[in-house]
């Protein structure tokens, strides 16, 4: 790469929001994606979020792990939408740690996603000399548990 590249590329990089990663998983032997590919294809046709890469594994019976190709999923599987969003960020080592957290005989999605919305605020952090030390998710069945406590101890 020529040094005008890496400087157009660290340019980019420094108005790029934060970027995430979901494993997404279904039963069976390919994902299956119904409903939710074409969730992910409108955020990105909103400007919400930009796929940077996407993959494949599936966990057989015995655990073995299968990493899988578009073409594998069948021209019918909504993920096909996704051809030619890869970066190559995600390698072998990524999938197989998706895999392990898979249950036998299931497949999942593996995306990373640019969250878009967020990339004028992160911009300011940078160019203010600030840092984002460190974020994190708080899992639905978290707060869902939370304000259970919350109401079971404000009825006694």
């Amino acid at each position: 790469m020529s040094q005008d590249q890496l400087d157009r590329l660290e340019d980019q990089m420094r108005e790029m929001g934060p970027v995430d990663y979901v494993v997404l998983s279904w039963p069976g032997s390919t994902p299956v994606g119904s409903g939710v590919a074409p969730m992910i294809i409108d955020l990105a046709d909103r400007g919400i979020i930009r796929v940077l890469d996407i993959a494949f594994v599936s966990k057989e019976a015995d655990g073995s792990t299968v990493a899988m190709d578009l073409e594998q999923l069948g021209p019918d599987n909504p993920f096909t939408q996704f051809d030619g969003a890869s970066t190559g960020m995600l390698d072998a080592e990524d999938l197989e740690e998706a895999a392990a957290s898979l249950e036998p005989s299931s497949a999942a999605a593996v995306l990373v996603w640019e969250n878009l919305w967020a990339a004028p605020v992160a911009t300011a952090i940078r160019k203010s000399g600030g840092l984002l030390i460190d974020g994190g998710r708080i899992p639905v069945q978290g707060i869902v548990a939370a304000l259970d406590m919350l109401e079971a101890a404000e009825a006694n």
